[in-house]
C-alpha cells in the first residue's frame, strides 16, 4: 500500500536545484558591487559578469555570501594586471 497515495498532501524534501522565484530578480544586488545580478538557470545561481563570480541558490534561496560565491572567471580582469 506504501506509494498508493502519492504526493497529493506531501511535500517534497529539500531541492537543491529549485529555482529561483522570478519576482525577487529585480530586488536583488550583489553585495559587493551593489549591481543587478543576473540568474543563470542552468547552474542555478545569480551571476555577477562585473566581477566574475556566482552565487548559489539552495532550495530556492540565494546565498548571497560573498565567500559562498564561486569564481567565474579563469583569469583576472586585465585592469588589474600583476606586473606595469
Amino acid at each position: 500500500a506504501a506509494g498508493s497515495r502519492g504526493a497529493s498532501g506531501q511535500e517534497q524534501g529539500p531541492e537543491p536545484g529549485r529555482p529561483l522565484e522570478p519576482s525577487l530578480l529585480r530586488f536583488l544586488v550583489c553585495p559587493l558591487s551593489k549591481r543587478p545580478l543576473r540568474y543563470e538557470e542552468s547552474t542555478n545561481e545569480l551571476i555577477n559578469e562585473e566581477l566574475g563570480i556566482a552565487y548559489p541558490i539552495i532550495d530556492g534561496i540565494p546565498n548571497m555570501i560573498p565567500e559562498a560565491a564561486r569564481t567565474t572567471r579563469k583569469r583576472p580582469p586585465a585592469e588589474g594586471s600583476e606586473r606595469p
